[in-house]
């Protein structure tokens, strides 16, 4: 059950951004602004939340990436791709849809 459930989590955010990027390609501007408005500030706020779980410990390492028996030292990927997204390639092209493949759903009996 929680394959499934995890599965239409993803399924759920996937659409919701490619939605929100198909706005920003096609919506007109008083649209955009509108769009901008609203999702902006929750999209920081998201953001804001997942870096915040990936802050480092007092010895340097993230406490969600690391295991018992591997510690990830900071910066993690969840920091590295906050900084190559929002830092490094803001003013970089991205493709309109991320490249991504279906996973067969198990079934419950």
């Amino acid at each position: 059950m929680d394959e499934i459930l995890g599965q239409v989590l993803r399924n759920a955010v996937w659409e919701r951004l490619d939605m929100l990027t198909e706005l920003a390609d096609r919506a007109d501007a008083p649209s955009l602004l509108s769009v901008a408005r609203s999702e902006l500030p929750r999209l920081t706020e998201g953001w804001r939340a997942m870096l915040a779980a990936h802050e480092p410990d007092e010895r340097g390492n993230c406490p969600e990436c690391s295991t018992r028996w591997r510690q990830q030292k900071a910066p993690c990927s969840v920091w590295r791709a906050a900084y190559e997204h929002l830092v490094a390639g803001g003013l970089a092209p991205r493709p309109a849809r991320h490249l991504r493949t279906a996973q067969p759903v198990a079934k419950v009996s």
